[in-house]
């Protein structure tokens, strides 16, 4: 278990945050399925979301039983802070996160993501008024810089820490590398040993082993998952029972019972227009657990209807 500033992350497994992913329908499978300790919604733009409708975004929409929910913020400067967070208090979420780690082009080109730590004393600034601007726990998700850098890495992450960040989130890749480079968890060993905060590690988690040898080689208080969620969903579940020994309904795992439920959630929770591409989204990743999983992500990916993406994965499913 985590605890910062009261909130309770049992087990210590946290969802990443992921554009076209980590919405309501995701969540509600995420917990349907068990073992997630803390959701998280998609990456969120500072300046556009005291704008946004809670009740129709899909962004915003979400359900009393999506909690703990953290709500991630892409900010490239102090201007739209406190505005953004103010409305994350409204919206009710139990933590903010700031988004120092994504390498995007455009995250970028925008003063985002990654961008902020190259300016140290402007990121000092804006982590210091968004710790004096809430009270809720307040995190950062980092990756290990532009390069292997002991000295950078540690007088940021010692920085964050100094400024009022609760939790440390750890992609453990350097800015440009790619998801197929493999992690270095021993670099997220290196900053868990320097800091007090709990340290969280994330890249490369796609089983309960890849989970067991994460932990042995950085020592983190907690994992953070992404992409093998999106593949695996049932795997908190497994990380949850097998790795942090929480008594849990066992789990049969029905994949095309995930896949439809996740299709019945998208149809109830957002408009018609919003509905196809998530779907298509979580397909791409989804068809990875399958030899031929590739034959279901083209027939979706095809589809130019909900209707007709399900008729053609009622298909696939009724023949794997």
């Amino acid at each position: 278990m985590l605890e910062i500033r009261g909130l309770s992350i049992t087990p210590p497994l946290l969802l990443a945050p992921m554009a076209g992913l980590t919405h309501s329908a995701f969540r509600t499978l995420l917990l349907r399925l068990g073992g997630v300790g803390l959701l998280s919604t998609e990456m969120l733009s500072a300046r556009r979301l005291p704008m946004e409708n809670a009740v129709i975004s899909p962004f915003l929409v979400s359900t009393e039983a999506e909690h703990p929910l953290s709500y991630q913020l892409l900010v490239a400067d102090n201007v739209h802070l406190a505005r953004a967070i103010d409305r994350v208090h409204e919206l009710k979420g139990d933590a903010i996160d700031l988004n120092l780690g994504c390498p995007a082009p455009k995250v970028r080109q925008f003063g985002g993501g990654s961008k902020l730590v190259d300016d140290m004393d402007s990121l000092r600034q804006l982590v210091a008024e968004a710790r004096a601007h809430t009270a809720l726990p307040l995190t950062a998700k980092i990756r290990l810089g532009e390069e292997l850098n002991e000295s950078s890495l540690r007088n940021l992450c010692r920085m964050l820490e100094g400024e009022g960040i609760d939790l440390l989130t750890v992609h453990a890749r350097l800015r440009k590398e790619p998801f197929i480079r493999k992690p270095r968890w021993e670099w997220v060993g290196k900053v868990k040993n320097w800091l007090t905060i709990p340290v969280v590690a994330n890249g490369g988690i796609f089983s309960v082993d890849d989970g067991r040898r994460c932990l042995e080689r950085s020592g983190a208080d907690g994992l953070m998952l992404g992409r093998g969620a999106a593949m695996r969903p049932w795997l908190f579940h497994e990380l949850a029972s097998e790795l942090y020994g929480l008594d849990l309904p066992r789990l049969e795992i029905d994949r095309p019972a995930c896949y439809f439920f996740f299709i019945s959630q998208l149809e109830e929770r957002f408009r018609p227009e919003r509905r196809l591409g998530r779907l298509k989204e979580f397909t791409h990743y989804f068809s990875m657990t399958y030899p031929f999983g590739l034959r279901l992500a083209s027939a979706v990916q095809s589809s130019g209807s909900m209707q007709e993406a399900r008729e053609r994965a009622t298909v696939f499913f009724a023949r794997s």
